[in-house]
């Protein structure tokens, strides 16, 4: 017989794969009645928990895994650093894995999380469009996670957020309010629920203004920043040039700046700009760049301090379906007055 998992145990009893997790952690929530049958069953087919879910009943290994799609970029790195300033104050550690916004590699790092290196993970998802049962493996394996940013639509969890198309729409909003005639939406991608979010905003501050939307200003690019700068220096360079930039990710406004200089635009004389970012150097910038911060610090501390609370205390349900907002802050500068 093939490997029996938590999954398989649910199927043979007809039950939910979350309540026999439950029940095998002994949970509160779970009467005496399903738990019995569950361990039966389970010492009937001689079902073995593995190492790391013994380990999170015994706190054993003390340590978190945090998947991310981008160590490079600025937010990511401020998510780990909020996540580990918790971690060490609760005697835990933390170790940082990079997925580099490929599914296949988040796979990878998954499986070798299931041989019992971590007592739970916190990621960041590669892609959600391609969510597989590699996160799946991670509830059958009864392996805590949760997820931020770019989240588990299709799984239950805890998961944090930011106000994202609330704050597309209040930096897109403050471009039309200073004048803006044209404003391009700069985006790395139309699939994850961040960048659609972003671009509802966007969208909704042209329509709440009354300002006509060209598709055309809604553009999707690619992760290598050379041909990101080659293609916006060319839309730079005609003459139905843009006269705003809504950049929704820190590469692109950084893109954006590089290929105004490039071009000889004057920022804010010719185009405004405001970028989604976390960079602590927005205000050294030439000129100081308008700012959409993620509170990523915060993101972080707050998904590490959630489940080390659920680690010490089985009566906290770390699979329950909840999700928190914890909002942006945009900070107007040169780039945009």
């Amino acid at each position: 017989m093939s490997e029996i998992t938590i999954k398989y145990l649910a199927q043979k009893l007809n039950l939910a794969t979350s309540t026999v997790s439950r029940a095998l952690n002994d949970s509160h929530e779970i009467s005496e009645g399903t738990k019995k049958k569950v361990m039966e069953l389970a010492q009937s087919l001689n079902f073995q928990p593995n190492a790391y879910a013994k380990g999170l009943r015994q706190q054993k290994t003390k340590t978190i895994g945090i998947i991310v799609p981008d160590r490079v970029n600025t937010f990511f790195n401020l998510v780990i650093e909020g996540a580990e300033s918790v971690c060490r104050e609760n005697g835990y550690s933390l170790i940082a894995y990079n997925s580099y916004e490929d599914v296949e590699q988040e796979k990878k790092i998954i499986y070798s999380l299931l041989g019992g290196k971590v007592d739970a993970v916190i990621m960041s998802l590669a892609d959600e469009e391609k969510e597989a049962k590699h996160l799946e493996w991670l509830r059958e394996r009864n392996l805590p996670v949760i997820f931020f940013d770019r989240i588990a639509q299709h799984l239950e969890g805890i998961k944090f957020t930011t106000n994202d198309q609330e704050a597309a729409y209040i930096g897109t909003k403050h471009l039309l309010e200073k004048g803006c005639q044209k404003v391009v939406y700069l985006g790395l991608s139309n699939t994850s629920s961040v960048g659609i979010a972003r671009k509802k905003g966007f969208i909704q501050a042209h329509q709440e203004l009354g300002k006509k939307l060209d598709t055309n200003c809604l553009m999707e690019l690619g992760h290598n920043n050379k041909e990101n700068q080659e293609i916006l220096e060319k839309m730079f360079f005609k003459l139905s040039r843009p006269d705003g930039v809504l950049a929704a990710a820190e590469k692109l406004g950084l893109a954006t700046y590089r290929a105004l200089a490039k071009t000889r635009i004057k920022v804010p004389e010719q185009v405004r700009v405001v970028s989604f970012t976390n960079m602590q150097i927005a205000d050294l910038l030439n000129p100081p760049l308008s700012t959409i911060a993620q509170p990523a610090f915060n993101l972080g501390s707050a998904c590490a301090l959630e489940l080390i609370k659920g680690l010490k205390d089985k009566k906290i349900d770390l699979i329950q379906e909840k999700h928190i907002i914890i909002p942006s802050v945009f900070t107007p500068r040169e780039s945009s007055k």
